[in-house]
């Protein structure tokens, strides 16, 4: 019994039980914002325009303004975080974050308990930009996670991190629609599932900072980890490989561009008729996305053993892009959930592209090159945002699903990029074979 307690109280100090509460907060608040957004825009009103198409309107306008707010400001104070946890404060990057995630969750609760208007939720996007959001979250996530493994098993570490978090978002996702529906005549709609969100995201909060143990690397492990580097240095090019560093910077951007635009606009889609979904469909739904991480990592382990990065990257960008293609014409909800199927792969490009990038570039680079990428992904966010919206919103009436149709030909075009990556790969090998010959 006493090894029983002494395990889960070790359990308790790893960073899985941050992971796995921050994601199920995350997945019903995620719910109900969306719900939350429909019903605040039901009596939206736009000249010229039918009541349904002023809903549309309505919604993407809002959500327009608030991933806006959510891409752009979070970028100085996640470098900051970051800049403190290299100087040893690890904890910081996760706990400031989650700070700002609970202030989130608490507004949205006041809008909907105190019925304060739905644009209180921009400033409450401020807040959670300034703790650094996501990007600094995660970021202290995967530091830590690889704090506390040797060289040896950081792989697996990284796989089962994106698992968990992959897991509790179709279990957070699957329940989040039943709760929104729960309903007391003094409370409404939607109260008792942002009070779990917020429950959750201030015991995660609280978790961090009491019991979240930074394991300090052993002398074992920090000398491996230099040979590894030294290795890694005598492996990596002299110099940059410029060009495949931009072809793969170019790929990563155009993906980037192509998904996060789909994924802006499925919310509003399946809102709307002929889909009309209910609040435990919405669930179902986001279930469905979450569900895409187990199945993307499940795809890399099993496609490793028989192809390279640069076929992974394509798999999984035509993964993406033939199901968001059928997605265009989706009418029905069992269409959806094909459109969906084809998708599971979707997850394998963005970081398979960032370990090909980092093998480009001498290993003294490659920080700085992987942070000028995601930069450059944010850039593209304030791009994409705005971009997908309107032009969602200007062919709702002859076409609701075209962006999903611009998303699949941006996808394609993603592929090109890749394409001459691996062919530049292959000619370098059978040069350095008839060397070695």
């Amino acid at each position: 019994m006493q090894n029983l307690c002494h395990a889960a109280f070790t359990v308790l100090r790893q960073i899985e039980p941050v992971i796995v509460l921050e994601q199920l907060g995350s997945t019903l608040f995620d719910t109900a914002l969306q719900l939350v957004v429909r019903d605040r825009s039901t009596n939206a009103s736009y000249p010229g325009v039918s009541d349904e198409d002023s809903r549309q309107k309505a919604m993407t306008d809002f959500f327009m303004t608030y991933n806006l707010i959510i891409q752009l400001v979070p970028i100085f104070p996640a470098v900051i975080l970051a800049r403190l946890s290299d100087k040893g404060r690890r904890k910081v990057p996760i706990v400031v974050p989650l700070a700002g995630y609970l202030l989130s969750r608490l507004s949205l609760l006041l809008v909907v308990w105190l019925r304060l208007p739905l644009q209180v939720m921009f400033g409450a996007a401020v807040l959670f930009g300034l703790s650094g959001g996501f990007c600094a979250y995660w970021s202290g996530v995967m530091t830590l996670a690889s704090l506390g493994s040797t060289t040896a098993e950081r792989s697996m570490v990284m796989m089962r991190v994106e698992l968990l978090y992959g897991a509790a978002g179709v279990v957070g996702s699957l329940v989040s629609g039943h709760l929104f529906q729960l309903y007391s005549s003094s409370l409404g709609h939607g109260i008792i599932l942002l009070f779990v969100s917020t429950l959750l995201h201030l015991l995660c909060l609280l978790h961090a900072i009491f019991l979240l143990q930074v394991k300090v690397s052993n002398p074992e492990v920090e000398e491996n980890h230099h040979l590894l580097s030294h290795t890694s240095a005598f492996k990596a090019p002299a110099g940059k490989n410029m060009l495949n560093v931009v072809l793969l910077f170019v790929a990563a951007i155009l993906y980037d561009f192509a998904v996060g635009g789909a994924v802006e606009i499925l919310g509003p889609f399946v809102l709307k008729p002929p889909l009309s979904w209910t609040p435990a469909q919405v669930g179902y739904g986001n279930a469905a996305g979450s569900a895409i991480f187990l199945t993307s990592f499940l795809g890399v382990m099993v496609f490793r053993r028989c192809f390279s990065d640069v076929s992974l990257i394509l798999i999984g960008m035509l993964s993406f892009a033939s199901g968001i293609y059928v997605m265009s014409f989706v009418t029905a909800t069992y269409m959806f959930y094909i459109a969906r199927s084809l998708n599971l792969f979707a997850l394998i490009p963005m970081p398979t592209i960032r370990s090909l990038v980092s093998q480009q570039v001498p290993a003294s680079l490659c920080g700085t090159t992987l942070t000028a990428l995601q930069l450059a992904l944010k850039f593209a966010g304030l791009a994409y945002i705005p971009a997908f919206t309107k032009i969602y919103q200007r062919t709702l009436d002859w076409f609701p699903g075209f962006v999903f149709t611009l998303s699949s030909i941006f996808t394609v075009l993603a592929m090109i990029p890749v394409s001459f990556v691996g062919c530049r790969s292959a000619r370098r090998r059978q040069y350095e074979q008839i060397q070695g010959d």
